[in-house]
């Protein structure tokens, strides 16, 4: 197991580096996530516009898995994966702001399991921070701008019970990854074009999913697309 001064002493949080935490609020209208600016400007979270743009293909396996689960199975394998996430996004939060963690039993699986990945994180610039990209009208919390072995890029933290073992199986996540990644270069005009999806697994170490600048501008116009659509439903609907 990787110790926590190992991970620490390569964890820089100088201040000229640093990106600044924008002052923002989280609320729901409708059981749709927006995040309001100091200003009072509403946008709609990057998971509202995914939700609401999923395409059918997607929404049917969602509704085959539930179908075979059964409902009430799927909504306790749902509570207890966001519960779980939650927690452990906590830990790594605090772990990269250099607090003490505390991580409840039921997390310290998956808190075990992505030790070795933080091993290579460094620079650290922002944690769980609020972004807007005002261009687009949208809005979301980034897990983390960091650089891993040493190349700046968007992180994004997320637990499993089994290995994704493919990008494919990662499903929506590129997509939400590329939005942080355009929403934090649009809020503090800079320039990061590497992402890192990590997966944190039981008794394993977590997978590493690491995306290119030719797949984040793949996956950039997508997302473009997504959004498009979405106020394109709004202007429908009213």
């Amino acid at each position: 197991m990787v110790k926590r001064s190992q991970i620490l002493s390569k964890i820089s949080m100088e201040s000229q580096t640093q990106l600044p935490q924008i002052n923002a609020k989280s609320v729901r209208k409708d059981g749709k996530q927006y995040f309001v600016d100091d200003k009072g400007n509403s946008f709609p979270s990057v998971t509202t516009i995914l939700n609401a743009t999923k395409p059918q293909e997607e929404r049917d396996r969602l509704l085959n898995w539930k179908a075979r689960v059964g409902t009430e199975a799927a909504t306790e394998i749902t509570t207890t994966a966001s519960r779980r996430g939650t927690q452990t996004h906590k830990q790594i939060e605090r772990y990269l702001l250099g607090q003490n963690p505390v991580c409840p039993p039921a997390s310290l699986p998956y808190w075990e399991s992505i030790q070795p990945v933080l091993a290579d994180i460094s620079t650290v610039r922002l944690v769980e921070g609020s972004v807007f990209h005002y261009n687009l009208n949208y809005s979301g919390k980034v897990d983390c701008v960091a650089s891993y072995q040493g190349i700046p890029c968007i992180c994004e933290w997320k637990t499993a019970d089994k290995p994704k073992a493919s990008i494919e199986r990662l499903y929506e996540y590129p997509l939400q990854l590329t939005a942080y990644l355009g929403a934090v270069n649009n809020c503090y005009d800079i320039e990061i074009n590497h992402a890192l999806v990590v997966v944190a697994i039981p008794d394993m170490t977590a997978e590493v999913f690491w995306f290119e600048p030719p797949a984040i501008k793949d996956y950039w116009e997508q997302w473009k697309m997504r959004v498009s659509q979405y106020w394109q439903g709004r202007l429908i609907s009213f």
